[in-house]
């Protein structure tokens, strides 16, 4: 009978980093095509504070877990687990419920199709820094965008984790890149990112600026977390038969369908998440034959912006809903 405890993240409410609370609970046993990990980093993602806010596509039941990445050791392994074993050096890939499976923890039971090992030239903080952002980004410019060598793409809130990533991986296929931003104080951080324009939304005219970029042509994809009121201009920024990838709601506001910007140019408008790739198991290895051989040769390189410990999950959380960062958030455990 396993009496050992550990340390988890878990809440009982709705609300501000605060409800984050660090208990000592049981640790679980891997059951039926699961296995546990002992966790050593954790990626934070705006995911879960919007799971903890009561404003994401799953509802917490409470007391509720959370987390999606993280990566450590493979601590144990249920039945009919094949492929790892205890020792291996594995992280998690967005495919569960956090509020089943949520790995902020000491120890994390996941199921086995949500586990890969890590890449050997990357850091355990690094491989917790991965999985979301760029599977995120690698769907729906390359799945959903088709974006092709030589075609423009918008990103919006570019200096994000996912922004990042889609930045390094429209270059990798020789898209040209436009990253926006509200102020200045991030353009040199895109810039060195790969991004070839960027537009700071607050001093310039977003698609008076893109339309001088392409030569009146207009982007072919906008891949945007935003939403709201600039999907208007992201609509007339785009080029005739151009696609536009939604996978957030940064703005709080309503987003109002831009109609007959739409029916004009024959826009395609899709909602997207990374589910669409990672509950797909063609899909699901199709994107880790493309991405792994880029963090191996060092094309990809995730950007940590800043680490903190697990007991200071509530800042980490805090951080996150500043804005401020300029990548990737890390818990170490």
């Amino acid at each position: 009978m396993n009496l050992r405890t550990a340390k988890v993240v878990r809440f009982h409410e709705t609300g501000d980093a605060s409800v984050l609370k660090i208990e000592d609970l049981p640790v679980s046993e891997p059951a039926v095509n699961e296995l546990r990990i002992k966790v050593e980093a954790i990626g934070i993602n705006r995911a879960e504070v919007m799971f903890r806010n009561g404003a994401y596509l799953e509802m917490p039941e409470f007391p509720s877990r959370l987390g999606y990445e993280a990566a450590g050791i493979v601590d144990a392994v249920g039945e009919q687990v094949t492929d790892y074993k205890p020792g291996d050096r594995v992280s998690t890939i967005p495919s569960f419920s956090m509020g089943q499976y949520g790995v902020y923890a000491e120890y994390a039971v996941v199921p086995v199709h949500a586990v890969t090992f890590c890449p050997q030239s990357l850091t355990v903080q690094q491989s917790a820094a991965i999985w979301m952002q760029y599977m995120t980004a690698y769907g729906a410019l390359l799945v959903v965008g088709q974006l092709k060598r030589g075609q423009h793409v918008i990103i919006t809130a570019a200096s994000s984790s996912v922004g990042v990533a889609a930045i390094q991986i429209a270059k990798s296929v020789g898209a040209a890149v436009i990253a926006t931003t509200r102020g200045n104080n991030k353009k040199q951080f895109l810039l060195d990112q790969g991004a070839d324009q960027v537009i700071t939304t607050d001093s310039e005219d977003l698609v008076a600026r893109t339309m001088d970029i392409t030569h009146e042509a207009g982007v072919e994809l906008v891949f945007d977390p935003v939403g709201g009121p600039i999907l208007n201009q992201l609509a007339e920024a785009s080029a005739k038969g151009g696609r536009i990838i939604e996978y957030g709601a940064l703005d709080a506001e309503p987003t109002p369908y831009p109609l007959f910007i739409a029916l004009a140019k024959g826009l395609t408008i899709h909602g997207y998440t990374l589910f669409e790739i990672t509950q797909d198991k063609i899909k699901l290895e199709d994107a880790k034959e493309f991405l792994l051989p880029l963090f191996e040769a060092g094309k990809l390189i995730p950007v940590i912006d800043k680490e903190f410990t697990f007991n200071q999950i509530q800042d980490s959380h805090r951080y996150m809903e500043s804005n401020q960062q300029t990548g990737k958030i890390i818990v170490t455990v």
